[in-house]
């Protein structure tokens, strides 16, 4: 009788520790997510105040306007806006073809003694700091992209993307190309490990119906990872549209809009990094704004990407 109670004095002491470590650890990540939250409100309410003067004098026409100049302190946003879209959309171009083509490759088709060093080497790209891609694209990729530009520019000048002059290197193909290159180890490594998360008996039976190797990943493998994989773009744009240093060492930041890729051009994040040093009074508040709607553009994109996800994730589970 003595044992019995002994044992449920002891039990009800252990559940009593459990809830009272589950209600620590629960409140204790509840905290952190809370102080995730609250950064992201004091960035862009710091952000906000900080940029009021500019959007306070030039309102709405801050964004239709094309005019930078410190000295008249007229600023305009939409150079900056449209080069920094215009290079993220065109670096995913390039570089989602070859990330995915990567990631099935090291996932599924490559032996098993290349995918170790593969993958080591995917990630390893990853790793390397913009300013070092930046100047391997001032001395390599640009020199050699110029010879490319100039043929291009004599057989197919007639269009509007190769019109200009393809003599000057620094423009915005050279931009999408160091984007592309800083994107791709982030899609491709997150792509990889999404295929290789597809179910093992999965793959196996569409093999055993007498499915192709090529069936079986588009018929089964990249439609059941089909989120994550757009979840693996999404985060290459993200970093494409808040790259600094690569892109302002090779994109011109020139006050462009055209869609010529051998004109020089801007961006937000070029901007702000070029003359954020040298900027004072409305000028820096400019900058700011800037600052705020890279921060929104990004936001933006994120939340569709998030709705996109759960649209495909609803479907997949047929509750749409």
């Amino acid at each position: 009788m003595n044992l019995d109670r002994e044992l449920k004095i002891k039990a009800d002491t252990k559940l009593v520790r459990r809830s009272i470590g589950d209600v620590l650890f629960s409140g204790l990540t509840g905290i952190f997510t809370l102080l995730t939250g609250a950064i992201l409100v004091a960035l862009a309410t710091v952000l906000a105040i900080q940029a009021w003067p500019s959007i306070e004098k030039f309102g709405v026409s801050f964004f239709t306007s094309s005019v930078w100049d410190p000295v008249k302190e007229v600023f305009g946003a939409m150079p900056a806006v449209f080069g920094t879209l215009a290079s993220s959309v065109l670096a995913l171009v390039i570089a989602v073809p070859i990330s995915l083509g990567t990631a099935i490759f090291l996932s599924e088709l490559a032996p098993k003694w290349l995918r170790g060093p593969g993958s080591f080497v995917i990630e390893m790209l990853a790793a390397i700091p913009s300013v070092i891609i930046g100047l391997w694209g001032i001395f390599v990729m640009v020199p050699a992209l110029r010879p490319v530009q100039v043929w291009l520019g004599a057989h197919l000048g007639s269009l509007p993307f190769f019109t200009g002059n393809p003599y000057i290197g620094f423009d915005m193909l050279a931009a999408a190309l160091i984007l592309a290159i800083m994107i791709i180890p982030i899609i491709t490594t997150v792509s990889r490990d999404a295929i290789r998360a597809v179910p093992v008996a999965q793959k196996e039976s569409m093999l055993a119906l007498g499915a192709t190797r090529w069936e079986t990943l588009s018929r089964v493998v990249l439609p059941y990872c089909r989120s994550s994989l757009i979840g693996a773009t999404i985060l290459g744009l993200g970093r494409a549209l808040g790259e600094t240093m690569a892109v302002t060492m090779v994109i011109g930041n020139a006050d462009n809009i055209s869609l010529s890729l051998f004109s020089s051009a801007t961006t937000i994040a070029s901007k702000i990094a070029s003359q954020f040093g040298e900027a004072s009074g409305l000028g820096l508040s400019s900058l700011i704004e800037l600052a705020l709607i890279l921060l929104a553009v990004s936001l933006i994109v994120n939340v569709i990407a998030r709705l996109l996800v759960w649209k495909l994730t609803s479907v997949k589970a047929g509750r749409v």
